[in-house]
């Protein structure tokens, strides 16, 4: 589970935006962003990296099934 749709949303910052920076089409983008699928470990570094934040900060621990 990632949290890069909270990280955009905190920084005021679109998945358009994130897609033109990483080189990623917007539905890769917004496929992360609602965890269809996760970033590999290099696309959450450069992520992070475009972010300005701690890798780590961009994933979250799995609480229960339904989230």
């Amino acid at each position: 589970m990632n949290r890069i749709k909270e990280v955009l949303k905190d920084k005021g910052i679109s998945q358009t935006w994130l897609a033109k920076q990483t080189g990623k089409s917007y539905n890769t983008i917004n496929e992360y962003s609602r965890n269809v699928r996760q970033p590999s470990l290099e696309d959450l570094y450069k992520i992070a990296d475009i972010l300005n934040i701690e890798a780590k900060d961009l994933l979250k621990a799995k609480t229960n099934l339904n989230d």
